[in-house]
């Protein structure tokens, strides 16, 4: 190899080279060196990938790079679109992705707008970089403050199952979500990324909103419980509100996590505004919170095998009391030989002597005291096997204690017993409990952190959801098996004077638990509050959710500032609903929206098979993302069906706005190519028969014209289009330009965009075709034969009236117009043919009433009765009426043409007047017959007019070419004489006397004027003079000019076209009479002559046919019916 290598600094400017080597020692900000191809200037992509090119780092520069090597000069004009494959190697060699997340920002904030350091390449393993933010999210308040209730109200059985659907779900999403994500680099957006590139902006949109609402609700639970923890077992005397009563506790708990979660959300949108890294930096202490505090429970439950911590709870026969207002559980007590009454008599009895009045059931029951942790030997397992669910208020009462009469019940609310708060049952602590099993995102979303993302993220989430769900079923077990019933069901604790229930278990003590799950549910928040404006900033940057815009700017340094705002915004209305209870459960929907999506995503690729799904992780299948999705959505109709429905209402609405209003995007995503596999099997399915008369509809190929400009001549026919199929069917927009492809690529793009663009405008929705031919016919024949594909072609064209016809500037439109219908009529597909298309209404406009009328001349398949029915369905046209004409002649009964005509329309299910019109044979006037003399003249001036430039030149050719054959045969030596004379003539002279010639052979009196050329020899002489020459072609031309005229003027009209201008101009004179004033008129169109000879005549005789009238259709059907009487 002669080429030589370099050292160049990943920070060294852009198309520096150098010579050799550089040196040994970088400078301080100088990055790791990178050995590099000295013949190409080294260039270095922005950190950000760009999906559609084969480079990770790929930049715009990129497409200047030089070439200037020998050994490819083959390839060396494609250089700028295929670069060389060592080109390619060496940009993914030098591919470093930046940190995402926060510590971009981190190091903006430490530069403040110095140049930035070298990114250092990721080094974090599967450990650091996965495990623990995933342990660290997963991990939280569910487990400290109502795991033990869970326990408790569902029984340890019925617990197993709620952990087990809700751990299962999240490991089926994980096998997913690693297919998904080890399927090529996942940056900035995590979850996001994955299920818009997965499954199209539409979805990825509205799951990843989805996913946003759902982490910033996780915010506001994890604020509520850190103000739980605070208020209830820290610090309760800090509360605001305070109940005199104790019915009025719970409202006065909500109004003070109210107050304290707004502070606390204020206080940590500051936090996060002010700087990142000191979240990150906390991360850790937080996470060592949660396993240490996890470590002291189990500590806890091997302790209380040898010595159960001492936890008394105080019941009042078999009902448990609150502890908070007194100190012994007695009635009474001997003080000094005297019987006192205790604190506790005084919350049952209406003073403190013993002759006081009593509440019935506290007289006739006593005080017992058990043990709240008996321990793990206890055998209080089998208490707590089985679920006890009940409604709102009521009283946590012990199985295994016995109780004498009763109360007024009603009282029972006012006294100082342990109530359940809410009324439970399964479905509702499912939805409780699954946000204890979130977090599984946290390592897709540091992907960019990682040494080796593709390997890490498998196995680190893995890990982390079962090592979860490992805790999670043994804290379930061990739980039940060392905590008496009463004090599971106890919610917050009120029996053992307000400790936290898990914190009693734990050692060495309850204050561990309680001070380790506040920071955790602090740091939890703060994560949350760090993480949703950053997914809203990554949707707001890609631009699909236009009124998300502002989102995705923020400071200087990237920090999303507003999404930050309305983070914060959102999170207090999950905050003034107060409740944990409540919250957990919308964020559950949010949370399983996305996990069923991501099951999607992982379902749909795989059994597509698309060539770009190729994950390193290997152990996932179809069968198990369906099964991950069908659980995610079982779980959200069990948590709560009405959230659920909303929740999927706001997804459907999400993903319905991006799809009308959202920017069009290309990811080549599974919905796409789900698109296309069901495209092909409808297609081969349709392919099998034609559709049957009761599903035929027109599919429409629409010829469209443009001017020079590419420019759309009749935007109205596409809004006729779009009124005729209200957005069903099939539609064709098609143009023809002349000229070849290599040259017209430009103008025929260019035309495709306008198109487009006019299609958008009148809301037509089809497809556009510009197709580039040598000539009009041409082009305008291989779209009726080739348009469309396999059972989805067309059925009928629609196209303008080629009103410039009578033009000289345009005389070839009326011939392409016939063999237009010639080929569709051989193709058995309808014709449309709109005159004064121009003034049709646009789609804004609204006809008032009026008529829509079809001239019924003769049958073509009923296409003249579907498409008035066809257009009434449409806004514009619903107010018009249908009016029905037939044509009757001498021999038919009137009468019952029209009985017959109304029964056919009341079988046909269309209500349309009816009116029978009749024709007499009259007489052919004589204006007909000198309108039909004119047309004829005029016929005939074109033939010797409009002579195409080939056939004159065919035929001067010919001509010249048999008067030479013939001088030659009499004199060989006159001949050459006779050309060189003709050589020295002037071409214009020598073109004028032949097309002379060539019109004298196509006149009436071309033998007569010929009868010169039996004196033809006697006047070719050997030489010829100028005055000869000039003489003899004026004598001949002046001659054949005047017999040529005055044939024009002598002749007499064909009676066959005498015949057909009388029906044209009598019924013109009938649907001018009563259709004249219609908003639409539908008239079969009839046939061009078989002879090709009378097609400019026929041109004139549907010019006649139309004459007067302002909208008119001309139908011309398929040669099958479209229409029938039958269900």
């Amino acid at each position: 190899m002669g080429e030589r290598f370099v050292v160049v600094p990943v920070d060294g400017a852009e198309g520096e080279g150098t010579a050799g080597f550089e040196s040994s020692q970088p400078g301080p900000k100088a990055a790791v060196p990178i050995l590099n191809y000295n013949r190409e200037p080294n260039k270095y992509g922005d950190g950000v990938p760009k999906e559609n090119s084969p480079f990770i780092n790929n930049t715009e520069n990129d497409k200047g790079n030089s070439y200037d090597g020998t050994n490819m000069a083959l390839f060396e004009e494609e250089m700028d679109s295929n670069p060389m494959v060592s080109s390619l190697l060496n940009k993914l060699a030098n591919y470093t992705n930046l940190t995402q997340g926060a510590h971009e920002h981190e190091e903006a904030d430490d530069e403040e707008g110095a140049k930035k350091k070298a990114v250092k390449s990721p080094q974090m393993g599967t450990f650091m970089g996965v495990y623990l933010p995933c342990l660290q999210n997963i991990l939280g308040v569910i487990l400290f403050l109502r795991l033990t209730w869970i326990v408790g109200t569902a029984g340890i059985l019925e617990s197993l199952v709620i952990v087990g659907l809700c751990c299962c779900c999240t490991m089926l999403t994980a096998i997913s979500m690693s297919a998904i994500a080890t399927n090529g680099v996942v940056p900035a957006g995590g979850s996001y990324y994955m299920i818009s590139r997965s499954l199209g902006p539409e979805f990825g949109g509205a799951v990843g909103l989805c996913f946003y609402l759902g982490t910033t609700f996780a915010g506001s639970m994890y604020i509520l419980g850190t103000i739980e923890i605070l208020l209830t077992y820290i610090w309760p005397k800090a509360a605001i509100f305070i109940a005199e009563k104790k019915e009025d506790e719970t409202e006065a708990l909500l109004n003070n996590m109210r107050v304290y979660g707004s502070c606390c959300l204020a206080m940590m949108a500051l936090v996060v505004f002010v700087g990142v890294k000191y979240v990150n930096k906390l991360a850790l202490v937080f996470l060592a919170c949660v396993i240490l505090s996890i470590l002291a429970i189990y500590a806890g439950v091997i302790k209380s095998i040898f010595e159960p911590p001492d936890f008394p709870v105080c019941m009042l026969g078999n009902r448990t009391l609150q502890n908070h207002h007194f100190d012994k559980c007695l009635k009474t007590e001997v003080v000094g030989n005297e019987t006192v009454t205790t604190d506790l008599w005084k919350l049952f009895c209406d003073g403190p002597d013993l002759n006081a009045t009593c509440n019935e059931y506290f007289t006739n029951n006593n005080v017992t005291e058990i043990q709240g942790i008996p321990g793990l030997t206890s055998g209080v397992i089998t208490d707590n096997m089985w679920s006890q669910y009940g409604p709102l208020g009521m009283l946590v009462e012990g199985k295994k204690l016995s109780s004498s009469g009763g109360s007024d019940s009603s009282q029972d609310a006012y006294m100082p017993y342990v109530i359940n708060d809410i009324m439970t049952f399964f479905t509702l602590l499912v939805g409780i409990y699954f946000p204890s099993v979130t977090g599984i995102m946290a390592g897709s979303n540091r992907s960019g952190d990682l040494r080796d993302a593709q390997k890490s993220i498998p196995i680190g989430t893995i890990l982390a959801i079962a090592t979860t769900s490992t805790i999670y079923i043994t804290c379930v077990v061990l739980f039940g098996a060392c905590i008496d019933s009463v004090l599971l069901r106890d919610k917050f604790g009120d029996s053992v004077k307000g400790n936290l229930v898990i914190g009693t278990l734990s050692w060495p003590s309850p204050w561990v638990i309680v001070i380790g799950s506040f920071f955790s549910c602090c740091g939890a928040g703060l994560q949350s509050l760090t993480g949703a404006p950053r997914l809203l900033q990554a949707i707001a940057r890609d631009g699909i959710v236009p009124f998300l815009q502002v989102f995705g700017h923020g400071k200087a340094n990237g920090e999303p500032t507003w999404a930050l705002l309305l983070t914060a915004g959102i999170c207090e209305i999950g905050i003034l609903i107060a409740s944990l209870d409540s919250v957990a459960p919308i964020l559950s929907m949010f949370f399983l929206m996305c996990y069923l999506f991501v099951n999607l995503a992982c379902a749909v690729q795989t059994l597509l098979r698309t060539p770009n799904w190729r994950p390193r992780f290997k152990y996932y299948h179809w069968a198990l993302s369906f099964l991950g999705m069908s659980l995610c959505l079982a779980l959200m109709f069990i948590s709560s069906w009405y959230y659920a429905i909303v929740a999927m209402v706001i997804a459907g609405c999400i993903y319905k706005y991006i799809e009308y209003r959202g920017a069009e995007k290309e990811w080549g995503d599974g919905i796409r190519g789900l698109s296309l596999n069901a495209a092909r099997y409808a297609l081969i399915r349709l392919e099998e028969a034609p559709p049957h008369t009761k599903n035929w509809r027109p599919q429409l190929l629409v010829l469209l014209n443009v001017d020079s400009d590419q420019a759309v001549k009749h935007p109205r026919l596409l809004s006729f289009c779009t009124q005729l199929k209200a957005g069903k069917g099939l539609t064709i927009v098609a143009n023809v330009l002349e000229g070849t492809y290599l040259t017209k690529e430009a103008e025929a793009k260019k035309a495709e965009q306008n198109i487009k663009a006019s299609m958008s405008a009148e809301r037509t929705k089809g497809f556009c075709h510009v197709v580039v031919s040598s000539n009009l016919r041409d082009g305008v024949s291989h779209l009726i034969q080739s348009a469309g594909l396999g059972g989805m072609k067309h059925n009928t064209v629609l196209m303008a009236w080629p009103g410039t016809w009578k033009q000289s500037n345009d005389p070839q439109s009326w011939r392409t117009f016939i063999e237009t219908v010639r080929e569709t009529t051989a193709a058995h597909q309808a014709l449309l043919v709109a005159k004064n298309v121009d003034s049709f209404p646009t789609n804004q406009e609204r006809l008032g009433e009026g008529t829509i009328d079809v001239w019924w001349v003769v049958h073509d398949g009923g296409l003249l009765m579907l498409l008035p029915f066809l257009l009434r369905q449409h806004k514009v046209w619903r107010k018009c009426k249908m009016r029905i004409f037939t044509v009757a002649q001498m021999d038919d009964n009137s009468i019952q043409m029209k009985k017959d005509l109304q029964m056919f329309l009341y079988h046909l299910r269309l209500d349309a007047e009816v009116e029978v019109v009749e024709m007499h044979d009259n007489d052919i006037s004589a204006f007909t017959y000198e309108k039909t003399l004119v047309m004829e003249q005029r016929s005939q001036m074109l033939k010797q007019m409009h002579l195409s430039r080939t056939e004159r030149e065919r035929e001067i050719q010919s001509i010249t070419d048999e008067s030479r054959s013939s001088i030659r045969r009499k004199n060989q030596g006159a001949s050459e004489s006779a050309n060189l004379s003709r050589q020295s003539s002037p071409m214009e002279d020598t073109q004028e006397d032949e097309a002379q010639l060539i019109h004298d052979r196509n006149t009436a009196s071309h033998a007569s004027v010929n009868d010169k050329a039996d004196a033809g020899p006697e006047r070719v002489h050997m030489t010829w003079t100028k005055e000869k020459l000039f003489t003899e072609r004026s004598r001949n031309r002046e001659g054949a000019a005047s017999v040529a005229v005055r044939d024009l003027f002598n002749m007499k009209p064909n009676q066959s076209n005498v015949r057909r201008m009388h029906t044209a101009v009598k019924l013109n004179e009938v649907v001018v009479n009563k259709s004249q004033g219609a908003h639409l008129v539908l008239l079969n169109m009839p046939g061009p002559p078989r002879n090709r000879g009378g097609d400019e005549n026929y041109m004139e005789f549907l010019e006649v046919l139309l004459e007067g009238l302002n909208r008119v259709l001309l139908v011309r059907g398929g040669g099958r019916e479209v229409i029938t009487i039958y269900s």
